[in-house]
């Protein structure tokens, strides 16, 4: 289950009569050639709101930075509305989307249509068969039949075209009451987007169907092995007994995801997949004119209908606090929630501000009382905002020692605060004028922008709302706050949801159907696709880097600073960037966590937290493997405050012993937690297989060294952080000059700076044979990825290295994924990448992945395998991913501080040039041979080292070893503590 939400975009909480003098956010009606819209005076992103004849809902925001556009086809209707007997259908429908229509997708549709309308008559019959003999001999028929009907389609010609035409991040997602179809793309091929995004929603067929279905069933798998879904879900069923929010999940049930029925599925798209219902929200380089007469023409067949009205009876109010509990293996935490009216009122608007006052991550109740002083290890609050209710919700997560039934108590005891108005006067202030900076970023983003513009419309929310937000956010005051607390926030009216750790007895998987796999044709191409191909699309004049041009260069003291100015607003980013991280001192990251709990001679740790809050000014020390930066941004105004501020704290931070205490028992909690963390076991595990067993994520402080730490030592290291030699860089509205200048006052450093300590290095192993990294965590899936070391970076492999992982392993109609997802039905997500080092003295490393169910981890490997061994050819494939590399290229625009972090990365890799051109310029006259013969000399026949996270209970020694010596670390061994 996906919800996306905007944060902090409705946040007005003025009465209805207020409403009516907005000041200079007002809607106004135009006019451009045929087409009226409506469009918000005031509103930066200059965005038109259209309703064509048929109903069709068009939000256009042009902007010109990059030649690009963002697109949301975005349909009102999600697993809310999903029949109560086929829960999980929206979602199916959403899967089918990418599968074709009659004209693409397909060899014959003449004689694919009889096999189709076969399997829609099984699936019925298999739906309503109960007896499991009969149902057995029914799937192996759909299983048969929709072997014959794959012969006649072509699986992935949507995502084929979308890659042709430099289309980026193709993909979809379903929540509860919207179902959302997002592409970016050149805006040079917007005509032959909206052909085929017009051909997509007229007809589509259910194709390929119960591979895909088996898909989904891997994705349901998934979340049964997802704690924070589990919770979510327990949560909502909770709150929402009456409403579809907790009633049923956007995933559906096992039971319906064991017994779908295509008809109903094509029914919910008749129902609601209608122009009435529908929205296209498109931001980017292009003139609204004449992207409206596009839109209305592609979209002019939809024919408007009556949508079926969701119908629900009122949730009864909360009376007694309602307990559910969930197990699993990973941190136990705790979830509170309280329930407030939908979208559209007046008090889900200033539920926003709400959440925001009791934490927004420097400022909040939660942050200063509870997070600061190290009360718990971590705490949030948020607001869910939904069309027919919205949510207040509260996470924490225990410090050691502590008991879930204690940070409920604390968290609660925020909401009283809350309610009797024990928080800043300047809170809301602040919170305005972080939303300022907020909103003038979002802007700059046509991504965000059309994020922002689609939320709003699939929940029924007025954009001149988001317009106003500042202006309106000044005129709450704390008693407002205060009233709307005593009004809903009550000791007897929440959900808690406690997270505990152990196994989940109530987890039943999907089990495995036999699945023949089935023909997907990836090199074969139907006449429509030929056609839009052929569409003529306006030629872009790629943009390289010319690092001496596009840098600015000065001096602050005797510090380099380098800068790109920021001509479009008031924001600023500065960063001080040291060539040193945990592999010279492996107290740095642990000093960069102190600095956040410490104060000064004159400011305690809360009150510089306040100080940066007020300011609008986010602070932090970052530290990688062998890089730091202490980064600040803000608005250009507060720069030098904001400045001083940041200098002060480093320079006269001072320890603080109780604070100390609580920082090690945190780290060692922390460090507990991250041990019961799949992603992070399968992390150690992809070192071990780089480095052997010393290697760098497990060269951290052991226990004993963290106890051994003193607060001398932490602080000490941030007094002398400026005195290492560093680079400054800065984006903002200053020249370099200009910034040099300034920061030479602000910004104190030494004649001489201090030579960095000695590094840590680290020797990649040499993999001579093939070796298995098993380790055990109790889950459904199975997760193995293939690690490879390869040879040392070289500039000249580059073009052909993107190529490869655009064909073989990148992308929904790449080799991998069409072989092991769209074929075999073996994973939900499977992917393969060779990956250039970051240095010029590093090695590359391939890395494949495959997640699986564990009864299917065999079929799965040797898959891979195959691949690895064997790259199947597939002309218009290959086609596609090349032309994807030039369009992506040409169509790229590094901008702001992104200028400045492509100059380092090529400095770090031995380049004084933008290596894009050499791409731009190589990968278009690469043919197949070149590919193949990359593919062979890299990977063919070479050793892995297989990573394997499962349950130990479904995964035997015997099947690993089939596949190289095996090796079993404990968690100590992969963590180092």
């Amino acid at each position: 289950m996906k919800i996306k939400l905007s944060i902090m975009l409705l946040l007005t909480g003025l009465s209805a009569s207020t409403l009516k003098a907005q000041g200079p956010y007002v809607w106004k009606t135009g006019k451009s050639g045929a087409y009226n819209y409506k469009y918000v005076t005031g509103d930066p992103t200059h965005s038109r709101f259209y309703t064509l004849k048929n109903g069709l809902t068009v939000i256009l925001s042009p902007t010109e930075k990059q030649p690009r556009i963002q697109a949301y086809i975005a349909v009102k209707a999600g697993s809310k509305t999903d029949p109560a007997d086929h829960t999980g259908l929206a979602h199916y429908l959403e899967h089918m989307m990418f599968k074709g229509t009659d004209k693409y997708g397909t060899l014959d549709w003449t004689k694919e249509k009889p096999l189709l309308n076969k399997i829609d008559d099984l699936y019925e019959q298999y739906n309503s068969t109960k007896d499991e003999a009969k149902r057995k001999e029914i799937y192996k028929q759909i299983d048969k039949t929709s072997g014959e009907a794959a012969k006649f389609a072509i699986a992935n010609e949507y995502d084929k075209m979308m890659t042709g035409m430099g289309g980026q991040n193709s993909n979809a997602f379903t929540s509860f009451e919207q179902t959302v179809y997002t592409e970016d793309i050149p805006s040079s091929s917007i005509d032959k987007f909206l052909t085929m995004q017009a051909e997509r929603f007229r007809a589509p067929v259910l194709r390929i169907f119960h591979t895909e279905l088996e898909a989904v069933y891997e994705e349901k798998n998934r979340g049964l092995d997802s704690d924070p879904r589990k919770v979510q879900e327990a949560l909502f069923a909770a709150m929402f007994p009456n409403n579809n929010y907790g009633k049923q999940t956007t995933i559906g049930t096992i039971e319906h995801l064991k017994n779908p029925s295509l008809k109903a599925i094509r029914k919910y798209y008749y129902d609601y997949y209608v122009p009435n219902n529908m929205g296209v929200i498109l931001s980017g380089d292009f003139n609204p004119d004449v992207m409206i007469a596009k839109v209305a023409k592609n979209f002019a067949y939809m024919k408007n209908k009556p949508v079926p009205p969701y119908k629900f009876a009122p949730e009864a109010p909360i009376t007694s606090p309602i307990t559910r509990e969930v197990y699993g293996p990973n941190p136990e935490n705790l979830t509170i929630a309280f329930r407030f009216p939908g979208a559209s009122t007046r008090d889900a608007r200033i539920l926003n501000l709400v959440g925001s006052i009791l934490a927004n991550g420097k400022a909040g109740l939660i942050d200063l009382d509870l997070t600061k002083k190290q009360k718990l290890l971590s705490g949030s609050a948020s607001a869910d905002i939904l069309k027919d209710y919205s949510v207040l919700t509260l996470r924490a997560t225990p410090a050691k020692g502590q008991s879930l039934d204690d940070v409920k108590t604390l968290m609660l005891g925020e909401i009283d605060k809350l309610k009797k108005g024990d928080f800043s006067d300047d809170l809301i202030p602040s919170i305005t004028n972080n939303y300022k900076k907020s909103k003038i970023e979002q802007d700059e983003s046509y991504v965000q922008r059309a994020s922002n513009l689609m939320d709003d419309f699939t929940s029924g929310v007025d954009w001149r709302t988001d317009v106003a937000t500042i202006a309106e956010l000044s005129k709450i005051t704390k008693a407002d706050i205060m009233a709307f607390a005593n009004k809903y926030l009550h000791d007897n009216n929440y959900v808690v949801v406690y997270k505990r750790q152990g196994a989940d007895k109530n987890v039943i998987k999907v089990d495995k159907p036999p699945i023949t796999p089935v023909e997907v044709n990836a090199g074969k191409q139907s006449p429509y696709v030929q056609m839009i191909n052929a569409m003529p699309a306006n030629p872009v004049k790629p943009v390289w880097l010319d690092f001496d041009r596009d840098i600015q260069r000065a001096k602050s003291g005797n510090v380099d600073v380098l800068a790109v100015q920021n001509k479009d607003n008031s924001i600023f980013r500065l960063y001080y960037r040291f060539d040193m991280g945990s592999w010279t001192n492996k107290l740095l990251p642990m000093a960069a966590q102190y600095l956040q709990f410490l104060g000064t001679d004159k400011m305690s740790a809360e009150e510089v937290s306040k100080s940066f809050y007020k300011l609008a000014t986010s602070f932090s020390v970052n530290t990688s493997t062998d890089l730091s930066h202490v980064i600040i941004s803000g608005l250009q105004e507060n720069f030098n405050p904001s400045v001083t501020l940041v200098e002060n704290v480093l320079a006269n931070c001072k320890p603080n012993e109780a604070a100390l205490t609580s920082l090690k028992a945190r780290m060692k909690k922390s460090r507990e937690n991250f041990k019961l963390n799949k992603s992070a076991i399968m992390q150690g595990l992809v070192s071990y297989a780089q480095y052997g067993a010393d290697n760098p994520f497990n060269y951290t402080l052991s226990d004993e060294e963290i106890d051994a730490v003193t607060a001398d030592q932490l602080v000490n290291i941030l007094h002398s952080l400026t005195g290492y030699k560093h680079t400054i860089l800065y984006y903002g509205p200053q020249t370099a000059t200009q910034a040099g200048t300034t920061l030479s006052q602000l910004h104190k450093t030494p004649a001489s700076f201090t030579a960095y300590p000695v590094k840590k290095q680290f020797t990649r192993v040499n993999q001579s044979k093939n070796m298995v990294l098993f380790a055990n965590f109790d889950m459904v899936q199975a997760e193995i990825q293939w690690v490879r070391n390869e040879a040392t970076y070289s500039p000249a492999k580059t073009p052909t290295i993107e190529l490869f992982n655009g064909y073989f392993g990148g992308g929904i109609s790449s080799i991998v994924f069409q072989n092991i997802r769209e074929s075999k039905a073996l994973a939900y997500s499977t992917y393969a990448n060779y990956a250039q080092a970051q240095k010029k003295e590093d090695n590359d490393i391939f890395v494949g992945y495959v997640g699986t169910q564990a009864d299917k981890m065999n079929e799965a490997i040797a898959a891979m395998n195959e691949l690895l061994n064997t790259m199947p050819e597939s002309g218009e494939a290959f086609k596609a991913a090349r032309e994807n590399i030039v369009k992506s290229i040409e169509t790229e625009r590094i901008t702001q501080e992104g200028i400045l972090f492509s100059y380092l990365a090529a400095q770090r890799k031995g380049l004084d040039y933008d290596i894009r051109k050499t791409t731009f310029e190589t990968a278009g006259k690469l043919g197949f041979a070149e590919l193949n013969a990359f593919h062979d000399a890299e990977l063919k026949g070479k050793p892995y080292t297989y990573c394997v996270v499962a349950s130990d209970k479904r995964i035997s020694d015997d099947d690993l070893k089939k596949y190289g010596e095996l090796n079993k670390p404990d968690i100590k061994q992969i963590f180092g503590y």
